[in-house]
């Protein structure tokens, strides 16, 4: 049923029409909502630092946490202690707490764990984001700014800043949900769009290019070069079995294939799927490959599976737009470290991984 909605989403016709009635009581709910936040019937709570929020408006991913870990990254490089707070969906957990590294996947999700072992900013995950946001900030006073993972439609929230993510579906027929797949009606007022596909004309939006690292790495820090992989001409290729666990599994595998891999197996899981200790624990003489956001619950079973980061590249001029939007909305604090003689734009490319270590994924 999933597929098939998907696939409705994708274009106006029957299915999108058939279900377009849903669609109004959904945008009727929707304005109830917004009215209530206007009216102050709902409360929007502050809290004393910046907040940045990196959403999108499709329903399912579109590459949310890669966006975030190279925002972290690039304001870690300008001198600035960035946090971030995000619901940690898919956890069994429904507390709120801190992220740390040897925390499990079910307690505070496996995106929330991804994004701390990657760049070590402190993560506070809570079914509601001010629980986390003000928690985090009670045992890391001294941080900058926080970053809300996903939430662009969690208005109890104040932010002073949204980035909107789309990715290769663009805003697909441009239905709400159920009869498409927008969460709220577009366009809508943000401060930066970024985008790796296509958008309706006029829509002003910052290209960002995902490519996969040329390497893997293992539960204990090493790497193996992917053209290690490829087979030569003549050569028996190696049995590649390719897992995702994400909202386009079959994005990943096309990224691997472009690397050059004959991809023996694939397999497509739902978007934070579980990894069971069986069939996983049976070792055979198939190499595994996944996303790092699999392999946080992947390695426990597979610790030789090989972890592919997702790197992303952002032109200067975002890092540009983001900064003057910083030092225009942002703290003191944060005001006076951006403009002060130390605090240029790093020159490295954003979101390249960290690989120091077995901590690092």
């Amino acid at each position: 049923m999933t597929k098939t909605l998907q696939q409705a989403w994708t274009r106006r016709g029957a299915w999108a029409w058939l279900l377009w009635p849903l669609s109004l009581l959904y945008f009727g709910a929707w304005q109830l909502r917004q009215l209530s936040y206007r009216l102050g019937l709902r409360a929007v709570h502050r809290v004393p630092v910046p907040v940045i929020v990196v959403g999108n408006l499709v329903a399912g991913g579109a590459g949310k946490t890669p966006l975030v870990i190279a925002l972290v990254a690039h304001l870690q490089a300008l001198g600035l202690r960035p946090g971030v707070v995000s619901r940690g969906y898919g956890r069994r957990a429904h507390d709120c707490r801190l992220v740390s590294a040897d925390a499990l996947p079910e307690d505070v999700g496996d995106e929330p764990l991804l994004i701390h072992r990657r760049t070590a900013a402190p993560v506070g995950v809570a079914a509601s984001r001010i629980d986390a946001a003000r928690a985090l900030l009670a045992a890391h006073p001294a941080l900058d700014l926080l970053i809300c993972d996903d939430g662009l439609q969690h208005r109890a929230l104040h932010r002073d800043l949204e980035i909107c993510l789309f990715d290769d579906r663009g805003i697909g027929n441009g239905f709400l949900l159920p009869a498409g797949p927008l969460r709220e009606p577009w366009p809508r007022r943000v401060d930066l769009i970024v985008s790796s596909g296509n958008l309706p004309e006029g829509t002003i939006a910052h290209r960002v290019q995902r490519t996969l690292a040329p390497f893997g790495v293992r539960a204990d820090g090493s790497r193996l070069a992917l053209h290690a992989l490829a087979a030569g001409e003549g050569q028996v290729p190696p049995d590649l079995l390719a897992v995702a666990g994400t909202a386009q599994p079959e994005a990943f595998f096309e990224m691997l294939r472009a690397q050059g891999l004959h991809l023996t197996r694939t397999l497509a899981l739902p978007d934070h799927a579980e990894f069971p200790a069986t069939p996983w624990s049976m070792r055979d003489d198939s190499i595994v490959l996944c996303t790092e956001k699999d392999a946080v619950k992947l390695w426990r079973h597979r610790p030789d599976a090989l972890a592919v980061p997702l790197t992303i590249e952002l032109a200067a001029a975002f890092w540009g737009e983001l900064r003057q939007l910083l030092i225009a909305r942002g703290s003191q604090q944060v005001r006076a470290k951006l403009s002060s003689p130390d605090g240029h734009s790093p020159t490295r490319s954003a979101g390249l991984p960290r690989h120091q270590g077995p901590a690092d994924i």
